[in-house]
Protein backbone atom coordinates (compact mmCIF):
# COMPACT_ATOMS: atom_id res chain seq x y z
CA UNK A 1 0.00 0.00 0.00
CA UNK A 2 1.29 3.46 -0.87
CA UNK A 3 0.28 6.64 0.96
CA UNK A 4 1.38 10.11 -0.20
CA UNK A 5 0.85 13.09 2.10
CA UNK A 6 1.39 16.46 0.42
CA UNK A 7 3.14 19.27 2.30
CA UNK A 8 6.27 19.54 4.42
CA UNK A 9 6.89 16.44 6.57
CA UNK A 10 6.01 16.85 10.24
CA UNK A 11 8.15 15.69 13.16
CA UNK A 12 6.79 14.54 16.51
CA UNK A 13 7.13 17.40 19.00
CA UNK A 14 7.87 17.00 22.67
CA UNK A 15 4.93 17.44 25.03
CA UNK A 16 4.44 20.90 26.49
CA UNK A 17 3.85 21.51 30.18
CA UNK A 18 2.14 24.25 32.14
CA UNK A 19 1.73 25.04 35.82
CA UNK A 20 -1.26 26.53 37.64
CA UNK A 21 -0.36 26.79 41.29
CA UNK A 22 0.53 23.27 42.42
CA UNK A 23 -1.11 21.66 39.39
CA UNK A 24 1.11 20.66 36.45
CA UNK A 25 -0.54 19.68 33.17
CA UNK A 26 0.46 18.75 29.65
CA UNK A 27 -0.93 19.60 26.24
CA UNK A 28 -0.29 18.68 22.63
CA UNK A 29 0.83 21.64 20.53
CA UNK A 30 0.46 19.61 17.30
CA UNK A 31 -3.25 18.79 17.41
CA UNK A 32 -4.10 20.73 14.23
CA UNK A 33 -1.14 19.35 12.26
CA UNK A 34 -1.92 15.78 13.35
CA UNK A 35 -5.56 16.15 12.36
CA UNK A 36 -4.78 17.45 8.87
CA UNK A 37 -2.14 14.75 8.31
CA UNK A 38 -4.38 11.98 9.61
CA UNK A 39 -7.35 13.09 7.50
CA UNK A 40 -5.26 12.91 4.34
CA UNK A 41 -3.73 9.55 5.33
CA UNK A 42 -7.09 7.96 6.24
CA UNK A 43 -8.41 8.71 2.77
CA UNK A 44 -5.62 6.61 1.25
CA UNK A 45 -5.61 3.63 3.67
CA UNK A 46 -6.96 0.63 1.79
CA UNK A 47 -6.56 -2.05 4.46
CA UNK A 48 -6.14 -2.44 8.22
CA UNK A 49 -3.29 -4.73 9.29
CA UNK A 50 -4.50 -6.26 12.55
CA UNK A 51 -1.62 -8.66 13.05
CA UNK A 52 1.65 -9.83 11.59
CA UNK A 53 4.95 -8.16 10.73
CA UNK A 54 5.10 -4.95 8.73
CA UNK A 55 7.88 -3.48 6.57
CA UNK A 56 7.78 0.31 6.25
CA UNK A 57 9.54 2.39 3.61
CA UNK A 58 9.32 6.16 4.04
CA UNK A 59 10.67 9.06 1.98
CA UNK A 60 10.50 12.48 3.59
CA UNK A 61 10.89 15.08 0.85
CA UNK A 62 11.75 18.35 2.57
CA UNK A 63 11.09 21.81 1.10
CA UNK A 64 14.01 23.69 -0.43
CA UNK A 65 14.75 26.79 1.71
CA UNK A 66 13.91 30.08 0.01
CA UNK A 67 17.35 31.48 0.88
CA UNK A 68 19.28 28.92 -1.19
CA UNK A 69 21.35 29.78 -4.23
CA UNK A 70 20.74 28.69 -7.83
CA UNK A 71 23.48 26.05 -7.70
CA UNK A 72 21.79 24.26 -4.77
CA UNK A 73 18.37 24.45 -6.47
CA UNK A 74 19.90 22.98 -9.64
CA UNK A 75 21.42 20.11 -7.61
CA UNK A 76 18.00 19.38 -6.07
CA UNK A 77 16.39 19.35 -9.52
CA UNK A 78 19.04 16.92 -10.84
CA UNK A 79 18.77 14.37 -8.04
CA UNK A 80 18.67 13.70 -4.33
CA UNK A 81 20.36 16.15 -2.01
CA UNK A 82 20.27 14.78 1.54
CA UNK A 83 18.57 16.88 4.20
CA UNK A 84 21.01 16.95 7.14
CA UNK A 85 19.28 19.52 9.32
CA UNK A 86 16.41 19.42 11.76
CA UNK A 87 13.93 17.82 12.11
CA UNK A 88 15.60 14.56 13.02
CA UNK A 89 14.70 11.45 11.04
CA UNK A 90 13.62 9.51 14.13
CA UNK A 91 11.13 12.25 15.12
CA UNK A 92 9.65 12.23 11.61
CA UNK A 93 9.18 8.44 11.82
CA UNK A 94 7.77 8.70 15.37
CA UNK A 95 5.07 11.09 14.11
CA UNK A 96 3.96 8.48 11.55
CA UNK A 97 3.99 5.67 14.11
CA UNK A 98 1.89 7.59 16.62
CA UNK A 99 -0.66 8.78 14.07
CA UNK A 100 -1.25 5.47 12.30
CA UNK A 101 -1.79 3.34 15.43
CA UNK A 102 -5.29 1.91 15.17
CA UNK A 103 -5.71 3.32 11.64
CA UNK A 104 -3.32 1.29 9.51
CA UNK A 105 -2.02 -1.24 12.03
CA UNK A 106 -3.08 -2.38 15.48
CA UNK A 107 0.13 -1.21 17.15
CA UNK A 108 3.42 0.19 15.89
CA UNK A 109 5.22 -2.72 17.56
CA UNK A 110 4.21 -4.72 14.46
CA UNK A 111 6.73 -2.75 12.39
CA UNK A 112 9.78 -4.99 12.22
CA UNK A 113 11.70 -3.27 9.44
CA UNK A 114 12.04 0.40 8.48
CA UNK A 115 13.72 2.14 5.54
CA UNK A 116 13.59 5.90 5.99
CA UNK A 117 15.23 8.72 4.03
CA UNK A 118 14.97 12.50 4.07
CA UNK A 119 16.10 14.69 1.23
CA UNK A 120 15.24 17.97 -0.47
CA UNK A 121 12.72 18.15 -3.27
CA UNK A 122 10.74 20.70 -5.20
CA UNK A 123 7.42 19.23 -3.98
CA UNK A 124 7.59 18.57 -0.22
CA UNK A 125 5.70 15.44 0.78
CA UNK A 126 5.82 12.21 2.74
CA UNK A 127 5.73 8.98 0.73
CA UNK A 128 4.91 5.92 2.79
CA UNK A 129 5.00 2.36 1.44
CA UNK A 130 3.65 -0.38 3.71
CA UNK A 131 4.21 -4.09 3.17
CA UNK A 132 2.56 -6.68 5.42
CA UNK A 133 3.63 -10.28 5.92
CA UNK A 134 7.34 -9.66 5.49
CA UNK A 135 9.34 -12.84 4.88
CA UNK A 136 11.74 -14.46 7.35
CA UNK A 137 14.85 -12.89 8.79
CA UNK A 138 17.73 -12.29 6.41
Amino acid sequence: MKIIIQGAPIAKARPRFFRRGNFVGTYNSQTTEEGRWLLEAKGQVTEYIAEGPIHLQVDFIMPVPKSTNKKFKRQVAEGRVWHIKRPDLDNLVKFIFDNLNGILWKDDSQVVEIEARKYYGEMPQTILEVYSGVGGLR
